[in-house]
């Protein structure tokens, strides 16, 4: 499986040649590209996606997927709704996530990858009411991936309204497009205080297009944070069992969100690195 894994580059550090270098002394085969020394990744121009390509080749990586902050934004600015971290992006409205979309697709093109990260609008403060809305826009969103030869990957993210597995499948089901599949991400649904595995991989491992790594821990007040993989609530030994049981042949990506105290990202993500090559001898 080692030769399926790869990282988000600022997971490790801003500075992406660091990042590359470590991802290539650590034996990973991909980068996701979410935030380049200090931009977020939806805003480059084409020289720097070039240049980008170039020092990741140069180290015998690939581009697996651009981790853009589509859709991390309102349905409608007059509602109340919950709001997460952008990356850097600007809050804009839907449609100029549409204008950003035709051009993240030309910038994954010019990284080398058809995959592109994207999100279902933060999250209603009743999101079923909201379905058929958020469909269309999505249904939209897949159309022109589609026309593009591109795939979108859907990920549960507990601020929006795809905020857990089950949300996230109906909502591609109901979109039903081969340019949209769900990014599965158990940390998010741990750290969503859900049951990862094997309650919330059951509804997405049939729509399934890419995996994250993480893990988080719910303790006794209720409180979530994300630890190091095998640390957390998800039954990360279990998960992996049956992802290849089930024939999953797709990438890994860490995206750890662990800081430990006095310690650097590049630290936690060492610490979730090693970790998942410990747990990989149960597998």
């Amino acid at each position: 499986m080692m030769d399926r894994v790869g990282v988000l580059t600022d997971e490790v550090s801003d500075r992406l040649e660091e990042a590359l270098d470590w991802a290539r002394e650590q034996g990973l085969a991909h980068v996701e590209i979410r935030v380049v020394n200090g931009r977020n990744a939806a805003n480059l121009t084409d020289e720097e996606a070039r240049a980008i390509r170039r020092e990741v080749e140069a180290r015998g990586l690939f581009v697996s997927a651009l981790a853009s902050p589509l859709f991390k934004c309102a349905l409608d600015p007059g509602r109340p709704v919950a709001a997460g971290d952008t990356f850097g992006n600007a809050e804009e409205d839907v449609e100029a996530h549409f204008k950003k979309l035709n051009r993240v697709i030309e910038i994954a093109k010019l990284l080398g990858t058809r995959r592109i990260r994207i999100f279902s609008f933060w999250r209603e403060e009743h999101p079923e009411r909201h379905t058929e809305e958020i469909v269309r826009h999505l249904r939209r969103a897949a159309g022109v991936a589609g026309e593009a030869g591109v795939e979108l990957l859907l990920e549960n993210e507990p601020s929006c309204n795809g905020g857990v597995a089950a949300e996230v499948a109906a909502l591609v089901r109901s979109v039903d497009s081969p340019a949209l599949r769900a990014l599965w991400d158990p940390g998010n649904e741990a750290y969503a205080q859900r049951e990862a595995y094997p309650a919330g991989y059951a509804s997405v491992k049939d729509c399934l297009g890419h995996v994250h790594l993480k893990d988080a821990y719910v303790g006794p007040e209720g409180t979530s944070r994300c630890v190091p993989l095998g640390s957390g609530n998800v039954r990360v030994v279990a998960q992996l069992k049956a992802l290849a049981a089930d024939g999953y042949d797709g990438l890994f990506t860490i995206e750890t969100h662990f800081v430990p105290d006095g310690g650097s990202r590049m630290t936690g993500t060492r610490m979730t690195l090693d970790a998942l090559k410990a747990l990989l001898k149960e597998v």
